[in-house]
């Protein structure tokens, strides 16, 4: 019992120190499970035993079963399998194998799409447009919106991008329940898409409830030189138009705003005694009006109220006005702008973006029907990303980020609790092969989710993960079970079939207890309601608690003779080398203490 909540225990607490954005969903997952195991210990050492006594009888409360042809036919099995021990040991690492394949066959993903049953539109105008112009195209989207069926309610947001402009509005749509609609969140919003682009001179575009940046997928291409930087995005954006995973790739760019540029043309400027301070000073005083410091104050009883002296909003769109006003000279004088400077109209950026100090672009588009994995996969093989000019370079984030630390954190947790569970059997058995043998019972519960997530079509994402996560602690505890029985039994002066074959006839039917309650308890999860963040994790533990259970009752057995027969060769060997004189009182494996009951 201590052995098998220590191993539990052992596997979820490396968990709780996930770093980054997804360890914010293991920590709390961690630690909880890793505190409920650690007290359900103690009620079943302190408290059971008391509520026992008071509720068993001594003398005719022991029932004897006869065994069904179930046990019969197993322990049948298990005999052939023990004398078969090699075969049987490869049979199970070509599970692993395979698992290992399917694991790798089947799509990635971060978080499965979940049906909130509300959507958000992004609506974006160029600038320089007036409120009532993006009031007008956000009741264009509203009305093509409300259209369909499934929409119950339309609320608008109008000017309420982060910088304070009216060119940006949201549109929070709510949806009919998931359970009284034919399409998905996700299936909806693909179908009025379409209908969205068709609004001119405007972006339109679903915003992703995840935790990416509006999009599905989103990626920086960075470096020093702007415009090498620019023209590779412009490359990249061509590519991914061409795959049928994608839909609406572009740049995520400001538009470019109308402005007036006005270079100084320095030579003139320095003949007439104008400097360029002179000339920006007008300018800034004829267009934005002169800084609040510098400015002119009107003074009241309380307090005084900067004067700002600027042109008419219908003087600065005459670019004649604009030509002719006054500059101050060296010598008091002054002189049209047009004479010291070059004045047209032209178009330009509305903000600079950078990432890690250097200029960049952000790349986005919305997965078509498949997963991240897959999409993503498919992008960095493009031509334009493959070989990327030198200088530039690629930068994953949002989902696509989140999705490889997740992974890799994964894999960190699992070599953890993996090394932490080897530490905690061999200080509970005292011996350090015979955990192996427990260890090797892990991997057989791959192939179970694996298949169980190919049959139903779920992604390997963040719930599957915590699924394997469960089912390597229960694995784990199903197979100690076999191997602390079985060296009990040694103990006691079996010999080691024997002792395998009571451990097995005597642990099958509590671990079979123990699978058909996990699945009984996740099948609600799994086939009934609509949650799409648990249904992938239950789907993935039925299928590998029904593989490892089966896997596990004839696997650790010839396992167990194996790493015992080398630990028989190892252990005296070890001994001599360690104490020559040792080598007389050697204990046997049989004779070793088992872990604590």
């Amino acid at each position: 019992m201590v052995a098998t909540s220590a191993t539990i225990i052992a596997v979820f607490l490396p968990v709780s120190f996930m770093g980054g954005i997804v360890g914010q969903y293991f920590k709390q997952f961690g630690l909880t499970v890793a505190a409920a195991v650690f007290f359900s210990l103690l009620v079943a050492r302190l408290i059971t035993p008391v509520i026992g006594a008071f509720t068993l009888r001594s003398g005719g409360g022991q029932l004897h079963h006869g065994d069904g042809p179930f046990m019969r036919r197993y322990l049948a099995v298990l005999q052939l399998c023990i004398r078969h021990r090699w075969r049987t040991i490869g049979g199970g690492a070509a599970v692993f194998v395979l698992s290992v394949a399917g694991l790798m066959i089947i799509p990635k993903g971060f978080i499965p799409d979940i049906d909130f049953a509300s959507a958000q539109i992004s609506v974006e105008l160029p600038p320089g447009v007036r409120l009532e112009d993006t009031a007008r195209v956000s009741a264009r989207v509203r009305e093509l919106v409300r259209r369909h069926p499934e929409v119950t309610s339309v609320i608008e947001s109008i000017g309420g991008d982060e910088s304070g402009e009216v060119r940006s509005a949201t549109l929070y749509v709510q949806l009919v329940p998931a359970g009284d609609r034919a399409l998905s969140q996700k299936e909806w919003e693909r179908a009025v898409a379409p209908e969205l682009r068709e609004i001119p001179d405007a972006r339109v575009h679903f915003v992703t409830q995840g935790m990416g940046l509006g999009r599905d997928i989103t990626i920086y291409l960075t470096g020093e030189d702007r415009a090498l930087v620019y023209r590779t995005a412009q490359e990249v954006i061509e590519e991914m138009r061409g795959l049928r995973e994608l839909r609406e790739p572009r740049i995520n760019g400001d538009m470019q705003r109308p402005e007036i540029v006005i270079r100084p043309r320095l030579d003139l400027a320095a003949e007439l005694g104008v400097t360029v301070a002179s000339i920006s000073q007008t300018i800034r005083i004829a267009t934005i009006g002169e800084l609040p410091q510098n400015a002119a104050k009107f003074s009241l009883a309380d307090r005084q109220v900067p004067i700002r002296v600027s042109l008419l909003e219908t003087a600065r769109r005459d670019l004649g006005t604009i030509e002719n006003l006054p500059v101050p000279t060296a010598e008091g004088r002054t002189v049209p702008l047009k004479a010291v400077a070059d004045i047209r109209f032209g178009q330009g950026p509305t903000r600079m973006r950078r990432y890690n100090q250097s200029p960049r672009v952000m790349l986005e588009a919305d997965l078509n029907g498949v997963e991240l994995g897959p999409a993503m996969e498919k992008i960095r093989a493009l031509p334009a990303l493959s070989k990327l000019p030198q200088g530039v370079h690629f930068v994953p984030i949002g989902s696509a980020e989140f999705m490889g630390e997740l992974f890799a954190n994964f894999l960190l947790a699992i070599a953890a609790g993996v090394l932490m569970v080897f530490a905690v059997l061999v200080l509970l058995f005292a011996r350090v092969f015979q955990p192996l043998t427990i260890l090797s019972a892990l991997p057989l519960s791959l192939g179970g989710a694996a298949v169980a997530l190919f049959l139903s079509g779920f992604a390997f994402s963040l719930p599957v993960v915590i699924g394997i996560l469960m089912l390597m602690g229960i694995v784990g505890k199903n197979s100690i079970l076999l191997v602390d029985f079985a060296i009990e039994e040694m103990r006691a002066g079996r010999d080691r079939v024997g002792a395998l074959m009571e451990s097995a006839h005597k642990r099958a039917r509590p671990i079979v207890m123990t699978t058909v309650a996990m699945v009984a308890g996740m099948s609600p999860a799994a086939f009934l309601g609509h949650d799409a963040f648990r249904a992938p994790m239950a789907i993935a533990v039925i299928g590998g608690l029904i593989t490892s259970t089966a896997l596990t009752l004839v696997v650790v057995p010839a396992m167990f003779t194996v790493i015992d027969d080398v630990e028989r060769w190892v252990g005296p060997r070890v001994a001599r080398m360690l104490s020559p004189d040792s080598g007389s009182r050697t204990e046997t494996p049989a004779s070793r203490p088992g872990p604590a009951a």
